[in-house]
């Protein structure tokens, strides 16, 4: 670091993204994108009249997309706001609720940027541990006087918990703001959004990375009341309100206008997980019951950094993550069936070479 880093920053440790390999082909299944590209009316919906058009600034309300998103969700506009990325959606709430004085909770091993946040905006923090099972506890949450952060389904286990337990975190906390990551959420049975017309403290945060296979466009929105939205709406706009391309919105709005791709994609990512799921137990692997696109997977026989250099050699990306607690795991992401089966191959090089 340089000598000119403020003093505030100089001990802060920056998230690690997954790697984006770009001097070797890999069958990557180590960020969490979808294997499928995005849906046709998406890709049409860019023309050459739009790219032209890029020398104007874009929406700063990304109205098209907001009505998009408050049509697929039956909420109203004014409980939408469009950001780039739901790490942008995540950081505004960070900005808008939490100060030295009003801090933030979530689990020991959660998405590894909700620590990073609280250390660069300087916000208290309060680590829940997951309970024996990797699973959220709601009991823990309940009336703790400050504010909440759940990923749901949680973004390194895959595990989700029920809408009724989030409902009573929510109840149970009425005089701070519960944020719900949902990133993975369409890869499970359970959503929050409901919550967003019944209760005035809560924060739904999802994307278009994952589901609508938009990872390269960086869509992400919040949903929440509209006093909430109005609070992250003042952030946006002291910070950047030009903050998503006239592409990304374009994008982004037709592939919500897609219903018929998107429910594809998702059933077979949900099919493709089964499978690989049930592949891996086959081969002695303790597999988290995951609700997401990947996989949180132990081998009996191998430890989890190791596996994850074995595969890489092998020209198979999967991420290891350093936590403690999951040390000897190693996080797959569910890709098409001939990734999968590719990586199950991998795999059986590997351990019969032990």
């Amino acid at each position: 670091m340089s000598r000119y880093l403020s003093s505030r920053l100089q001990s802060l440790t920056p998230y690690t993204p997954g790697e984006q390999p770009r001097d070797k082909s890999y069958v990557k299944l180590n960020t969490n994108e979808s294997p499928f590209a995005p849906s046709p009316l998406a890709i049409e919906a860019v023309d050459k009249d739009m790219l032209a058009d890029l020398r104007l600034y874009s929406d700063p309300t990304a109205d098209e997309l907001a009505g998009e998103i408050a049509r697929c969700y039956s909420v109203d506009k004014d409980n939408v706001l469009v950001t780039n990325g739901s790490d942008e959606a995540l950081a505004f709430c960070f900005l808008a609720f939490c100060d030295r004085d009003k801090g933030v909770a979530f689990a020991d091993v959660t998405y590894g940027f909700y620590k990073v946040y609280a250390a660069l905006f300087n916000v208290p923090t309060r680590i829940i541990p997951l309970d024996s099972d990797y699973k959220v506890k709601a009991s823990d949450y309940m009336g703790i006087g400050c504010n909440i952060l759940i990923a749901n389904p949680n973004a390194q286990t895959g595990i989700a918990i029920g809408a009724k337990e989030i409902e009573e975190i929510v109840a149970a906390n009425s005089d701070s703001v519960v944020i719900i990551d949902e990133a993975y959420a369409d890869f499970s049975e359970v959503s929050c959004v409901p919550l967003v017309n019944k209760y005035d403290n809560v924060v739904v945060v999802r994307t278009m990375s994952k589901s609508r296979s938009l990872a390269g466009a960086r869509i992400g929105y919040a949903l929440a009341s509209e006093q909430l939205a109005r609070d992250l709406r003042t952030v946006k706009y002291s910070f950047n309100p030009y903050n998503l391309g006239t592409l990304p919105i374009a994008l982004g709005a037709a592939a919500l206008r897609d219903g018929a791709y998107f429910d594809r994609c998702v059933d077979l990512i949900k099919s493709n997980r089964t499978y690989l799921t049930e592949q891996l137990e086959e081969r002695g692997f303790h597999v988290l019951p995951s609700s997401a696109n990947f996989v949180l997977a132990r081998s009996g026989a191998i430890g989890g950094k190791r596996l994850y250099l074995a595969l890489k050699d092998k020209g198979v990306l999967v991420r290891h993550l350093a936590d403690e607690r999951i040390e000897d795991f190693v996080r797959i992401t569910i890709g098409d069936r001939a990734q999968c089966d590719a990586l199950l191959a991998a795999i059986d090089t590997i351990t019969e070479a032990l």
